[in-house]
């Protein structure tokens, strides 16, 4: 028995399409949504946005809650992990060179919704030093990871997340307005890397950088006390943390 499958114009198909749309919008409505939202935000009609989120119920993936709004289930946690861990093990020997060639701890981190997901990190061997819990979510205004993921986006795209985010200020160096964030995300354009500056905690400096061609905006970064982590040490940072991520990128583009 052949099954009839409409296709798109790229080759995917429509309905998987569909259903990965009616999950982002779900994503970046906060976590849940209305039906009429859905159809707001989709295009589609009532009928397949129904048949849709039967089948995504059914599998996990998305609840109806008792008030008829739609939230992201448990089935998308199970993804993201293994995703996760699967991120974190291809970059994870290119942070530990990082490591060994600077001795500060390295991070890598990827765009989830209107916040950045640390999914990788090697520590420091110093007894003193930064440590981020792999799974961690974080603004992205105040992290050299999320500023540098933020570099790559359009500024409307920017404001777009950090207004869904907000931007508390965890310092009194933290930026907390999108004008002065885009002002520093137009000199991390130029410059091609980003600083935490004391901006997410005090006594405490990271150099970042984007990840070239990832399938996701994704960053890494050194970090560590700005007694260790000052200009010279960015000097030093700044082309290993390019060769690491042109080789995290090289990995994560090669063919299987």
């Amino acid at each position: 028995m052949t099954e009839n499958v409409t296709t798109t114009g790229a080759g995917g198909v429509q309905s998987v399409e569909r259903a990965f749309d009616l999950l982002e919008v779900i994503a970046a409505s906060g976590g849940e949504a209305m039906l009429s939202e859905l159809a707001t935000a989709t295009g589609l009609a009532l009928p397949t946005i129904h048949r849709l989120l039967r089948t995504l119920v059914a599998t996990g993936y998305v609840r109806q809650l008792a008030n008829r709004r739609y939230v992201l289930g448990p089935g998308l946690i199970r993804l993201g992990e293994g995703a996760s861990r699967q991120l974190g093990a291809l970059a994870r020997t290119h942070l530990a060179t990082l490591v060994q060639q600077l001795g500060e701890t390295a991070n890598m981190a990827v765009l989830d919704g209107d916040r950045v997901l640390y999914a990788a990190q090697v520590p420091s061997r110093h007894s003193m030093r930064m440590f981020t819990e792999v799974g961690r979510r974080a603004h992205l205004h105040d992290t050299g990871v999320g500023k540098a993921i933020l570099a790559q986006l359009t500024d409307a795209a920017v404001r777009s997340l950090v207004t869904a985010a907000g931007m508390p200020a965890a310092t009194t160096m933290s930026i907390t307005t999108p004008d002065a964030l885009l002002q520093d995300l137009g000199l991390i354009r130029s410059r091609g890397y980003a600083i935490d500056d004391n901006e997410q905690e005090i006594g405490v400096r990271c150099f970042a950088m984007s990840v070239p061609n990832a399938p996701t905006p994704t960053a890494i970064s050194v970090s560590g006390p700005v007694s260790r982590v000052d200009e010279a040490f960015g000097t030093r940072a700044v082309p290993l943390l390019r060769a690491a991520a042109e080789a995290i990128s090289h990995d994560l583009n090669r063919a299987p």
